[in-house]
């Protein structure tokens, strides 16, 4: 299973294992300079001020090392200029490796970024002024983003992925591996569920811990960088401990994992 993966030419190699944050995370500053020099070095901010941008603004020399994607909102151009140039400001970079257009769900909302015009036009136009270097998009609806992924615009797609949700690996992974886009995934702990017991577990069964939730992702040769996203140090310390036994499953793990996700995806919500 290789550690890092390259993305684009103009960029470094990434570590598979990505860091994220949200919003009400207990990351501080020091976490992610923490993971950083571990080797973690993709980090996808949300886009709220907070310890993962004020890390990144604070990098000097080694922000060329890193890759700062972001989760891009715009859906205008004008919006797209406001927000795209308060993002270099406060990463303090005169430059960005991903923008992510942001949970993209409907056709009618593809028509309207892809427009003569709009957000995508003027993204593709900082990619061709060298601030910007790829362009990625994220949604819930695999199909659609594996037919905007055939556009021939995009160079990367971000989507949900764990052993309770497999459904990208029959709607994502099989088009973008025949266009050598890479895809970055998120929720492998499905929000925590996959951590939990649930009714139909084996007597003495308890589920594996988070850094066998990402192993399984990381697994899959269509994933690029598995995003995690610790609420505090004591869960990115244990996210970290991957990089120390850094493997695939076996395969009795392998088949203990998807039992369990198949079990949380009976048992903990409607999501597809």
């Amino acid at each position: 299973m290789q550690r890092t993966v390259h993305l684009a030419p103009e960029l470094p190699d990434a570590c598979r294992l990505g860091l994220a944050t949200r919003g009400g995370s207990g990351l501080s500053v020091d976490d992610v300079a923490e993971a950083l020099s571990r080797g973690v070095n993709y980090l996808n901010w949300c886009g709220h001020p907070d310890s993962l941008s004020r890390a990144v603004a604070a990098l000097g020399p080694a922000r060329k090392q890193v890759v700062v994607a972001v989760q891009f909102q715009a859906r205008d151009r004008a919006e797209a200029e406001r927000e795209f140039d308060w993002i270099l400001h406060e990463l303090a970079t005169d430059y960005l490796d991903v923008a992510t257009l942001y949970y993209v769900e409907s056709d009618s909302e593809w028509s309207q970024l892809s427009a003569p015009g709009g957000v995508l036009e003027y993204l593709e136009q900082q990619k061709r002024l060298g601030r910007l270097r790829l362009i990625g998009l994220t949604s819930h609806q695999r199909k659609l983003a594996a037919r905007w992924a055939r556009s021939g615009r995009l160079d990367l797609l971000m989507v949900r992925y764990n052993a309770a949700h497999l459904g990208a690996e029959e709607d994502v992974f099989p088009a973008t591996q025949e266009l050598g886009i890479p895809v970055v995934t998120y929720t492998a702990l499905r929000w925590k569920a996959l951590l939990r017991p649930t009714p139909d577990d084996p007597p003495g069964f308890q589920p594996p811990p988070a850094v066998e939730w990402y192993r399984f992702c990381l697994a899959h040769p269509a994933v690029a960088v598995v995003l995690a996203a610790p609420s505090n140090r004591s869960e990115l310390a244990h996210v970290l401990t991957l990089l120390d036994d850094w493997r695939a499953p076996l395969p009795e793990e392998r088949a203990v994992l998807l039992a369990h996700g198949a079990r949380v995806r009976r048992h903990a919500g409607p999501f597809p």
